[in-house]
């Protein structure tokens, strides 16, 4: 059995006390993940900050109700008991990891988290035999129940402007750090990698040697890609966000975008390959065209006019070179 499962208790193991040191610590914990996503979104969002704050306080007074009723019924010592500690229960997400949601996956994973404790405070209940403590875990279940609701309270209290202008703030930021840097990657791969493609395909007629260049292409193109959009900005300035998230997002992307039409090179037959290859770049380069049209707000005809006609400008010179 692995160490990490062999200590956990089972939840139906607990004993009163314990549930109530369970709850204690878990309402700690919720509050600081509360806080956490208020510090996070303060500077970009600060209506929803603030309601966070209400929420992470509403945890505070949950966790002095627990403790008060943890004294009188056991005294001051509470057992030191977390979630990591019961087997099944619940866990949260790392606080980090909120610098990878956008902010109505922050939203959803709050509602989340009040589920959860809903159901905590459901079951531990039905286990309890003292009356106090059955009223208090009934009481917070259906508090728990209600800060869905609250919080879409609080945060209807957002005025529309300010709603509209953290919406639209969330998805800028969204577009600088993964879209933009995502796409120029795209293009590179799809684009630049054509021409050593598709020459060596015409200048061998040896389909493996030709996946094996645009492997080449591809992966080096990426790592080239990644790196550089890394290392041009460190998003301080620019607001871009994370160089790293950047860079993976140009490197991966450039390197699929290459791999898409060096992959048919696997088939044998080298016309079916190359026809395959030829359909693969038309859809990939209308693809280009269709995020730049919904995420960079370029006119998809003009989008599409200065995708498709490079691609095709490149396509051929690879064809004509390696046929030469």
């Amino acid at each position: 059995m692995l160490p990490s499962v062999s200590f956990r208790r089972r939840f139906t193991d607990l004993s009163e006390q314990e549930v109530l040191a369970l709850a204690i610590s878990s309402e700690e914990d919720d509050a600081r993940i509360y806080r956490g996503y208020a510090e996070r979104l303060r500077e970009s969002f600060p209506a929803t900050a603030e309601v966070f704050e209400a929420m992470a306080a509403e945890e505070d007074t949950h966790r002095q109700m627990l403790i008060d009723l943890h004294k009188k019924r056991f005294g001051d010592v509470i057992p030191l008991l977390r979630r990591e500690h019961v087997a099944g229960f619940y866990a949260r997400s790392p606080i980090w990891l909120v610098e990878n949601l956008g902010l109505e996956k922050i939203r959803e994973q709050a509602g989340q988290m009040e589920r959860d404790a809903q159901r905590f405070y459901e079951l531990a209940a039905k286990r309890t035999t003292d009356a106090d403590t059955r009223k208090l875990l009934g009481d917070l279940a259906a508090a728990e129940a209600g800060h869905e609701q609250k919080a879409s309270e609080l945060t209807a209290r957002i005025d529309g402007d300010t709603r509209d202008s953290e919406d639209k703030e969330a998805h800028r930021q969204f577009v600088l750090t993964w879209v933009q840097p995502g796409l120029a990657g795209l293009m590179d791969g799809s684009v630049s990698t054509l021409a050593p493609i598709f020459a060596a395909a015409f200048a061998t007629g040896n389909t493996w040697d030709t996946f094996l260049v645009g492997l080449a292409a591809s992966v080096g193109a990426g790592i080239s890609m990644g790196f550089t959009e890394a290392a041009s900005d460190d998003g301080q300035l620019s607001g871009r966000g994370s160089p790293w998230k950047r860079g993976f997002a140009s490197g991966i992307m450039t390197t699929l975008g290459g791999l898409g039409h060096a992959l048919p090179y696997l088939i044998t037959d080298f016309w079916t390959a190359t026809t395959i290859a030829i359909i693969v770049v038309f859809i990939e380069l209308w693809a280009i065209a269709w995020i730049q049209n919904r995420f960079m707000e370029t006119p998809f005809f003009r989008a599409a006019l200065q995708v498709v006609l490079g691609g095709a400008l490149v396509l051929a010179a690879g064809v004509l070179i390696g046929s030469g």
